[in-house]
């Protein structure tokens, strides 16, 4: 028996997909991005839930399902969590929480989880620099990636080490009108 989606979940996932093919992959900002997504290979989920601890059992769940799934079917999970940790700082902080569970289900090394939030700020930067903005997503959001495939995108893609720097470029030449043309914006939910 398939789970119907509430409304609720079915915004955040298409929001969530608007970022990705308008941002990501139509700015070519993760040049590994779009092979996933042409084949189909990116698995939504979303924690209704504002409770940090509902997010780490989800995160658990979906690390191992991303872990057990074929990776010719499945390569990727985005575990979106629109009530939870609307505060960078704090969900920041959560991150270490994120690599415990990590660690715990001894799945280190096989995939990682990557972060991305509507109020992004990498260190050394002010809040509306447009650099932050190649991590700012609708919602509080977690990428569940294989590490086997990082490699393979890496091997394919020999300058990897550049995408950052070609991101900062890419969205200095869009900047903040043409972000806002794109119309990804923060879409917390209370």
């Amino acid at each position: 028996m398939t789970e119907r989606m509430t409304d609720f979940e079915t915004t955040a996932i298409e929001d969530t997909q608007k970022w990705l093919l308008d941002a990501v992959v139509g700015l070519n900002l993760c040049p590994f991005a779009k092979a996933v997504v042409v084949k189909d290979m990116v698995r939504y989920r979303v924690c209704t839930s504002a409770e940090p601890t509902d997010v780490l059992a989800m995160l658990r769940e979906e690390l191992q399902h991303l872990a057990e799934a074929d990776p010719d079917k499945l390569d990727t999970t985005l575990l979106i969590a629109p009530k939870a940790l609307p505060d960078f700082l704090d969900f920041n902080d959560f991150l270490a929480d994120c690599d415990d569970v990590l660690l715990d289900l001894a799945l280190d090394g096989v995939l990682q989880v990557a972060d991305f939030h509507p109020h992004y700020q990498f260190g050394g930067t002010e809040v509306d620099d447009i650099e932050n903005f190649t991590n700012r997503t609708p919602y509080p959001t977690l990428h569940l990636l294989r590490e086997a495939s990082l490699d393979k995108a890496v091997e394919a893609y020999p300058d990897a080490s550049l995408i950052f720097e070609r991101n900062i470029e890419v969205l200095n030449q869009l900047g903040h009108a043409g972000w806002k043309a794109l119309g990804i914006r923060a879409r917390l939910q209370d």
